[in-house]
């Protein structure tokens, strides 16, 4: 019922081939536990399947690209419930122009499927960066823990 889609993968993501698995990948799973879900109760994606070189943010040309894939992977999914993880995600899914302080924490509808609501939050490797901002991902925590409380 929850779909969680991230940027790309990062080096320990792309070795092993699933989302994920780093620290960021560990974060996510304690930020998940706050909230009473886990893994096996949330599908986890990325916007791009690869990683960048460099591992820099992925261009808007390679978005574009792996867009029809990412919506035919929702629809797949069918959630109830998407959660656009970094600004890139929220950018290239929800259409978002604002930077990811001003999206997230915020229902929308995602455009490609009717009736899945959407909320833009920040990214587990931005939150191991700048710790401070974890109180702001916790709201919308919270919002998601809400939201499938109510059965979505």
């Amino acid at each position: 019922k929850v779909m969680l889609i991230g940027e790309a993968p990062g080096g320990d993501e792309d070795r092993i081939g699933r989302p994920f698995v780093g620290r960021a990948g560990q974060l996510l799973d304690r930020m998940l536990k706050g909230i009473g879900l886990d893994r096996t109760k949330v599908y986890i994606a990325n916007v791009v399947p690869w990683r960048p070189p460099g591992n820099r943010t992925p261009t808007p040309q390679e978005t574009a690209a792996c867009l029809p894939f990412v919506a035919r992977q929702i629809e797949l999914v069918a959630p109830k419930l998407i959660v656009c993880l970094g600004g890139s995600s929220a950018r290239v899914l929800l259409g978002v122009e604002d930077g990811i302080m001003r999206a997230r924490g915020k229902w929308r509808d995602y455009p490609g499927a009717g009736g899945v609501r959407a909320l833009a939050t920040l990214h587990p490797a931005y939150l191991l960066r700048q710790p401070a901002h974890k109180r702001l991902a916790w709201r919308d925590l919270r919002m998601i823990r809400s939201a499938v409380a109510a059965g979505l």
